[in-house]
């Protein structure tokens, strides 16, 4: 065989193995590399629910503890858990804390969920995700979802039904985040 075929065979080989690797990772991901306890939190990307939306992602809060709830406006559990998480801003925003609430309802409901906003008060970053990515970067199984993400980056904790954030549980957990060294 000349080198010429050796390098062609080679050439083809390197073509299958990237093409299996590129695959595994982007079919098998979830498998691969979930997003649990402990991993990097994935970026995503939602969108403010001003006349004028503006994008907002994970990095434009970094270095912040931060609260992820995933949720809708039509789903019951995400209805009885809002109250505690206003009450838990109203607590910890002063001391750090920002939460966002991503609500993956369908495209066009902007003005369902900012009723949903006034209905209920809520004083912190709520969010829209139409395309629900979020969903599908986070792994969701279930609305609400929810993440607490460290100043690290880090997700520290992931609940995957209501809450009640009011309780003493979480309040300890929030607090133990807020006072833990900045990281670089």
């Amino acid at each position: 065989m000349t080198v010429r075929k050796q390098l062609a065979v080679a050439c083809v080989v390197l073509a299958i193995v990237a093409a299996i690797a590129y695959g595994a990772t982007r079919y098998l991901r979830k498998e691969l590399f979930p997003v649990q306890l402990g991993s990097k939190a994935p970026d995503f990307k939602a969108f403010t629910l001003d006349s004028l939306p503006r994008e907002r992602r994970l990095s434009d809060y970094r270095g912040k503890v931060l609260l992820i709830n995933v949720w809708a406006t039509w789903c019951l559990p995400c209805r009885v858990e809002m109250p505690s998480i206003e009450a838990l801003n109203k607590a910890y925003a002063a001391k750090g804390l920002k939460i966002v609430a991503v609500s993956i309802d369908d495209p066009g409901t902007d003005a369902t969920i900012r009723a949903f906003v006034k209905q209920y008060g809520l004083t912190f970053d709520v969010l829209h995700d139409p395309q629900g990515t979020i969903s599908d970067a986070y792994d969701v199984g279930g609305y609400p979802e929810t993440f607490i993400v460290g100043k690290d980056g880090v997700i520290r904790k992931k609940l995957m039904q209501a809450t009640d954030w009011n309780s003493p549980e979480a309040r300890a957990l929030v607090d133990r985040l807020l006072t833990e060294p900045t990281t670089s």
